[in-house]
C-alpha cells in the first residue's frame, strides 16, 4: 500500500483531473519523491470531451461538439542524491485546449460586428520540464519533507480565422514550485501542501492572411502577445484506515482570475485579444482504495470542479467518477485508470464579452489512462 497503491492514486487523480476547469490538464508527478531509491514512471491519458452548443443566437444548435479530443503525456525519473535528499525530473503538459467551431457558430460569430476575430478553430499546448528536490528529516513517528524546484514552461498557440491564421509561441518561461509534506509510511499516511507559481508567457509569431484579406497582402506579417497562466495551491491527504484499505482526498485552488484576456498585436491589424474574464477555480476530490492481493489493488474516486466562466465563454461545473487498478507485472507496476465526467450546462452572452450568444445543455466527457513504473 505504501508504494504501489500511492502511485496508482496519482494516476487516477490525473485521469479524473483531466477534465478540470479552465485549461488545466496534467500535473507533474512529484509524489515520486516520497518513494525510496531510484524510480522511473511514465504514462499517458486520453480525454474525449463531448461539449456542444444547445442554442446559438437564440436558435436550436445543429453543430456537433466543438471540444476536441486530446492526450496528456507524463514522465518522471527520481534518484536519491544521498540519504535524506532525492530529486526528480518531470515532464507533462499542464495546460492546453482545442476548440473547433461548426458552421452555425462561425456564422453567428461573423454576424456580430463587435467580434472581429471570426476564429473557426483555436488550439494551444504547453510543455513543462521540471526538476524538483525533496529533503526529508525524521520527525516523530514519520518524516518531514521540504520540497522545492523549478520548471520551464513553453507555449504554442494557433488560431484559424476567416481572414488568416495566427501562430504565437514562447519557447520557455520559468516557474517554480514549493511544498511541505509529512508521511508515516507504516500507516500509508501522507499530508502535503504544494504551491505552483504562475507563468507569464511572452510570445512572438506571425499572422498569415488568406486571399480575402488582400488589403494587407498575402505574405505573413509579424505578431506578438502576452498572457499569464495561473498559480495554484493544492492540499493532499491520505491515510490507511484498516488492513489493506486507504482513503485519500485533495483540495486545489487555481488562480484562473488572472486570465482575463490573451492580448496580442498583429502588424497592420493592431491590438486584439481573446476574452475569458474567468473566476478562480476549485477542485475537490475524495477516494478510497483497496489492496485485493499482493499483485492487484484498486481505487474509486469522485471529483467536483467548480466552473470558472463569467459569461464570456462556457466553462461550467463538472462532476467526475473515476476508477483505477494497479497490477504488479514483470519488473514493475502497470497502472490503468478511467473516468466519466458530467458537465453541467451554461450560457455565454455578448454583453459579458462573448463573440455571440449561446447556451449548452448537459454534456459528458470520458478519460482513459495508463502508465508503468519501475523501481531500482
Amino acid at each position: 500500500m505504501r508504494t504501489g497503491f500511492l502511485s496508482l492514486a496519482v494516476l487516477t487523480a490525473c485521469v479524473t483531473g483531466a477534465n478540470a476547469g479552465g485549461f488545466s490538464m496534467g500535473e507533474a508527478d512529484t509524489d515520486i519523491l516520497y518513494q525510496d531509491g531510484t524510480v522511473i514512471s511514465g504514462g499517458v491519458i486520453y480525454v474525449k470531451p463531448q461539449v456542444k452548443y444547445k442554442t446559438i443566437s437564440g436558435v436550436k444548435a445543429t453543430d456537433g461538439a466543438f471540444s476536441d479530443d486530446f492526450a496528456i503525456p507524463s514522465f518522471a525519473a527520481k534518484t536519491q542524491i544521498f540519504d535524506p535528499l532525492g530529486c526528480a525530473f518531470t515532464y507533462t503538459q499542464p495546460f492546453g485546449g482545442s476548440s473547433n467551431y461548426g458552421a452555425q457558430a462561425q456564422a453567428a460569430d461573423h454576424a456580430v460586428p463587435t467580434a472581429p476575430n471570426y476564429y473557426s478553430k483555436k488550439k494551444f499546448t504547453t510543455n513543462e520540464y521540471g526538476l524538483t528536490c525533496a529533503l526529508h528529516f525524521d520527525a516523530g513517528p514519520g518524516r518531514l519533507f521540504l520540497i522545492g524546484g523549478g520548471f520551464i514552461q513553453d507555449f504554442d498557440y494557433n488560431a484559424y480565422s476567416y481572414y488568416g491564421n495566427l501562430h504565437l509561441k514562447d519557447d520557455g518561461s520559468l516557474g517554480y514550485r514549493l511544498g511541505v509534506g509529512y508521511d508515516i509510511p507504516q500507516y500509508a499516511m501522507r499530508a502535503q501542501l504544494m504551491y505552483r507559481s504562475a507563468v507569464k508567457q511572452k510570445t512572438d509569431g506571425d499572422f498569415t492572411p488568406i486571399a480575402l484579406a488582400g488589403f494587407i497582402g498575402s505574405s505573413a506579417v509579424s505578431a506578438n502577445g502576452t498572457g499569464t497562466l495561473p498559480q495554484s495551491v493544492k492540499l493532499s491527504l491520505q491515510s490507511g484506515i484498516a488492513p489493506d484499505w486507504l482513503v485519500y482526498g485533495s483540495v486545489k485552488w487555481t488562480d484562473w482570475s488572472v486570465l482575463q484576456t490573451l492580448d496580442y498585436n498583429i502588424t497592420y491589424l493592431g491590438a486584439q485579444h481573446d476574452a475569458y474574464y474567468w473566476k478562480d477555480g476549485w477542485t475537490v476530490q475524495t477516494g478510497v482504495g483497496h489492496k485485493f492481493s499482493e499483485k492487484v489493488s484498486g481505487t474509486v474516486n469522485v471529483t467536483w470542479d467548480k466552473g470558472v466562466s463569467s459569461g464570456a465563454d462556457i466553462w461550467t461545473d463538472t462532476w467526475t467518477l473515476g476508477a483505477g487498478a494497479l497490477v504488479k507485472l514483470g519488473p514493475g507496476e502497470l497502472k490503468l485508470g478511467g473516468a466519466v465526467s458530467y458537465i453541467s450546462g451554461g450560457s455565454q452572452y455578448i454583453v459579458d464579452g462573448a463573440n455571440f450568444n449561446a447556451t449548452t445543455g448537459t454534456n459528458w466527457a470520458y478519460s482513459l489512462g495508463g502508465g508503468y513504473s519501475i523501481k531500482f
